[in-house]
């Protein structure tokens, strides 16, 4: 008989993180804080370190896959404790810094937060490269919130039989959130205004 007591306690609370986190990031992407009276310096200062963040989650994530492979457990797991925790960073980032800060379009060359026509020429379909790499890094990060919880709680469970088996799953999609992030700040970066 399997022990799925621990699978089972996270399981709502899973269920319930992975439900709430999208909902409340996406309203409070659409909160500004000036809307609000709240005057409050744009925090410009966090893109470059939040895609650092994704840079060095892309980085453990690899090295935690390396460490299991070759036998260190221990490592392994503080590796991916680790990497939840750069994840959460990120998001906190994110949503601080899009509460303070407009949005950038992707080819806006003067700041003005309006694309022309001419600004739109130059970029040309590198725009909707940008586009497919950003919607694609959005969802996949929405859908690995839930996958990222279970691989973890089944190895806090120690049922690492089906740990192995979403991990095979969670790792490349998590790993593609990670690297996808610094190439979307690549790409949108010379547009942000200074």
């Amino acid at each position: 008989m399997e022990d799925n007591t621990l699978e089972k306690k996270f399981s709502k609370f899973i269920i319930a993180v992975s439900i709430v986190i999208p909902i409340v990031v996406a309203v409070l992407f659409a909160v500004k804080l000036k809307d609000f009276g709240i005057n409050v310096e744009p925090l410009s200062f966090l893109p470059p370190i939040y895609a650092t963040t994704n840079g060095v989650t892309a980085v453990v994530l690899v090295w935690a896959v390396l460490a299991i492979k070759n036998g260190k457990q221990k490592l392994h797991e503080r590796l991916m404790t680790f990497a939840i925790a750069l994840s959460v960073a990120f998001l906190v980032m994110y949503v601080a810094y899009h509460m303070t800060s407009d949005s950038t379009k992707f080819g806006d060359s003067n700041h003005d937060g309006i694309l022309d026509a001419i600004e739109s020429a130059k970029v040309g379909s590198l725009r909707m490269v940008y586009f497919v790499i950003l919607i694609t890094h959005i969802l996949l990060s929405i859908v690995i919130i839930p996958l990222v919880l279970i691989t973890y709680v089944r190895a806090l469970a120690q049922r690492f039989d089906r740990h192995r088996k979403i991990a095979k799953i969670t790792f490349p999609l998590w790993l593609y959130v990670a690297v996808t992030g610094v190439v979307v700040y690549l790409m949108i970066s010379p547009y942000y205004a200074h």
